[in-house]
């Protein structure tokens, strides 16, 4: 790089004091000196006007300042204030090129830019070059007094003077050594700051507390250019690294960062140019403010337009995130950081102040993000405690073991979660999420728990109902004397099972002991409930049960086969039988014995409804509407209740017996075909002769035969026996509408069969034996079994005479 650009020269005030912004802003760019840091130096050179500061600062920087053109005469050549990058010394130099002072330009009365030009060069150098004339040393009226008195005016306008380094650079040195100049321009120096007025908190500061003090001397330019360059050569060496501790600027104080160099310049020149002290420390601390807030906004920006950010919020919207803590720390950490590596340099309160605004901005912009990944956390876990609860009681583990083990694991995974989300730069506290999560898993273990011990209840509450509702149900329907007794053991055996497995099943929830017993006895109520529930869901319907157990005992015999009534049955004794069964089944549904108690209920309704000799002067025990010795609350049907089911029940089973009476008494008739005794003995006295007459004539037996056999045959086709079995006058009728047809079809089937040859009167005789058979079968009805029977046995007995 050429000389001209690596020096970048800037006009970066005007004469007339305008403050060239951008132009600063360009060179500051171009010379990259905001990456610096702290490391870098300004440079300021001040002096008399035409006295070789420019030339000066072009060889001793490498710099490429405009320089006074000697034949054309002496004038101003520098206006305003110039900056350029000294070339080739590092770190980063600064160099100032300042207008001359005492110019003619100006006039003598014009100070004012002067002093502005000096009070901005202390302000913001840290290295202040003082050019003078050798011959200038020891005289009271020396062109350097005036600049003296300004500087060191100017400086106390500085609530906080920075400390300077001034070196006094004296040009065109002559023969007297520079030990011996040196004194004398000390001693120049402090009675200069003696006779400056200072403040009262800066009377007795000695010069040492705010400036370094060098003294150089050079040779001639024009007389003597090549030693003059040998000796600025060497000046230069003492330029490199003068910030470092031991170099020219080494105990610098108030640096003000190279990034916030230009916002500051600008401050401390609107400042001076408005005439008003300038306080370094609060200038510093505002443009450390001022440049800190822009850096924090800039990486805030940064923060919000990063991809990772972006990527990691829009995936945190619909599902949990692993890692997630540590990613948004990470990116947290290097937007912190990349502030800190920027602000480093700036005031350290300011800064603090302003990284704790930036991490505060930062964290308020990715709470929500933690808040909805800590729910994800907490529904995550939740639903997997669900599944692992879940499992667990399906693996048979006990209810309390598998609720207390589920807990403790999802907990710890829960906080190992949240620990994992948790943000380094944040000290949130995820405690009100782990309570509503803890929360979560107990309401879940405890609707689980009820839902549990509602299944268990329901399981055992089934298992009771299978054991005794059809049992119970059949006693009931099969009441007798062991029918409660049989029902109390069923019951105290089933219940006892059930309460025992039921126990079992409870010691897994670990619950405390008056829980348990409440649950058993619950258990132990249903029981009694469902049999005493079934016992008045049958007993609603006793009277129905009364009939059954009547027809069944009085339609069958012993045998449970039906009853058919030939005439031969005791009505009474069977019609006795079935009303004490009935009475039985009473006493059993009129009342609950589930308890081993006695009670006088059977006796009292059989000897009160069965017991014929009952006295009918003593008071009814039915009249009633309690048992003695009974509970009300034990009591299914009344006294009262009993002898009106005993009434209806006498009055609807009453057509039954008159039915079987009436049967009784008609096959009674049927079966008895024999006349009296004494009809028999008149028909053998009064019939002897006609009886002779038979075994003289054999053709009227054979008459009397043939005769028979119609009449038999008339008998079953016309079914006598069934027409008159609804009375006399409806058989006469049906046998008198069926007589003649019947005749009529006998004598057509003899007439056929008369017609039909035959061989052999053993042909003969078997046909017609074939058709009196037929006729038999043809004429049979779906009558009543005893008549078949009677036919039949006339049949038989009719060749026998």
């Amino acid at each position: 790089m050429d000389k001209e650009g690596e020096c970048c020269s800037t006009h970066l005030i005007e004469g007339d004091g305008t403050f060239n912004a951008v132009g600063l802003d360009n060179f500051i760019k171009q010379v990259k000196l905001g990456e610096c840091g702290l490391s870098y130096a300004v440079v300021a050179i001040m002096g008399p006007q035409s006295s070789g500061k420019s030339t000066l600062l072009n060889h001793l920087f490498h710099t490429n300042f405009r320089e006074m053109d000697a034949f054309r005469g002496r004038s101003q050549t520098t206006k305003g204030i110039w900056i350029a990058r000294c070339a080739g010394i590092e770190p980063c130099t600064i160099v100032m090129d300042l207008e001359g002072t005492d110019g003619r330009e100006r006039g003598e009365d014009d100070t004012a830019f002067e002093k502005q030009s000096a009070l901005f060069a202390l302000a913001v150098s840290d290295i202040v070059l003082i050019n003078m004339w050798c011959h200038d040393i020891g005289r009271e009226q020396a062109a350097n007094k005036p600049l003296l008195k300004t500087v060191f005016q100017v400086m106390l306008r500085l609530f906080s003077p920075r400390k300077t380094t001034l070196m006094f650079i004296i040009r065109d040195k002559t023969r007297t050594p520079l030990e011996n100049l040196e004194p004398v321009l000390t001693e120049d120096i402090q009675k200069i700051w003696d006779s400056v007025p200072k403040p009262e908190a800066h009377k007795d500061t000695p010069l040492s507390e705010f400036f370094n003090v060098q003294v150089v001397a050079l040779s001639s330019f024009e007389e003597k250019e090549e030693q003059f360059k040998e000796q600025v050569a060497s000046l230069r060496q003492k330029f490199f690294q003068s910030v470092a501790p031991g170099g020219l600027a080494g105990d610098r104080r108030g640096v003000v960062p190279a990034s916030g160099f230009s916002f500051s310049a600008q401050q401390i020149w609107k400042v001076i140019k408005e005439n008003k002290d300038l306080d370094l420390p609060a200038h510093k601390v505002m443009v450390a403010t001022v440049r800190c807030e822009e850096i924090a906004n800039e990486k805030y920006c940064s923060f919000v337009s990063n991809e990772d950010w972006l990527e990691l919020e829009e995936a945190v919207q619909s599902h949990l995130v692993p890692g997630f803590g540590k990613k948004l720390s990470s990116l947290l950490s290097k937007s912190l950081s990349s502030y800190d590596e920027e602000a480093t340099y700036f005031e350290d309160s300011v800064r603090s102040a302003k990284r704790k605004q930036l991490e505060d901005k930062l964290l308020q912009l990715v709470q929500p993000a933690y808040q909805l990944m800590l729910e994800h956390i907490r529904s995550e876990t939740s639903n997997n405690f669900k599944n692992a609860l879940t499992d667990a009681l399906s693996g048979g583990q006990g209810f309390a073991v598998a609720a207390r083990d589920c807990t403790t694991k999802f907990m710890s995974l829960f906080d190992e979660q949240c620990q994992d989300a948790a943000i380094k730069q944040a000290s949130w506290d995820s405690t009100k999420v782990r309570d509503e999560f803890s929360h979560d898993l107990d309401s879940h273990i405890a609707q689980v728990r009820t839902a549990k011990l509602s299944e268990h209840t329901a399981l055992f509450e089934s298992k009771v109902r299978e054991a005794l509702h059809g049992p119970v149900e059949a006693l009931l329907e099969g009441a007798n004397d062991d029918t409660w007794p049989a029902i109390r053991k069923l019951f105290f055996r089933e219940t006892e099972s059930a309460v025992s497995e039921f126990s079992f099943t409870l010691c897994g929830f670990e619950m405390d002991e008056q829980e348990k017993e409440d649950m058993i006895s619950k258990l132990k109520n249903f029981a009694r409930g469902l049999v005493e529930g079934k016992t008045r869901e049958e007993a609603a319907k006793v009277l129905y049960h009364m009939k059954e157990r009547f027809t069944s005992i009085f339609n069958h015999d012993n045998d449970s086969m039906p009853r058919v009534w030939t005439g031969k049955e005791d009505i009474r004794t069977i019609t006795k039988t079935a009303r004490s069964s009935s009475l039985k089944l009473l006493s059993v549904f009129a009342a609950i014995r589930l308890d081993e108690e006695t009670d006088t209920i059977g006796n009292t309704l059989i000897l009160t409804l069965v017991d014929s000799k009952k006295d009918t002067t003593a008071a009814d025990p039915l009249a009633s509407s309690t048992w003695e010795t009974v509970p009300a609350g034990k009591t299914l049907i009344t006294p009262v209740q009993c002898k009106a089911l005993w009434a209806q029940f006498q009055r609807e089973t009453e057509y039954t017996i008159t039915q079987a009476i009436a049967s009784h008494e008609a096959n009674k008739r049927n079966n008895n075909w024999l006349p009296p005794p004494w009809a028999i003995a008149a028909m053998v006295i009064l019939g002897f002769n006609e009886f002779m007459t038979l075994l003289r004539n054999p053709l009227w037996l054979l008459f009397i035969f043939a005769s028979y056999l119609l009449l038999k045959a008339l008998w079953v086709q016309l079914d006598i026996s069934g027409e008159f079995r609804n009375g006399a006058l409806p058989g006469i009728l049906s046998l008198s509408t069926k007589f003649i047809p019947t005749v009529t079809n006998l004598l057509r089937k003899l007439a056929e069969e008369g017609q039909t040859p035959v061989n052999t009167e053993a042909i003969r005789n078997n046909s017609n034996s074939s058709r009196i058979t037929q006729g038999n079968n043809s004429g049979l009805s779906s009558t009543a079994s005893s008549d078949v029977t009677m036919g039949n046995e006339t049949e038989n007995t009719s060749p026998q005479k």
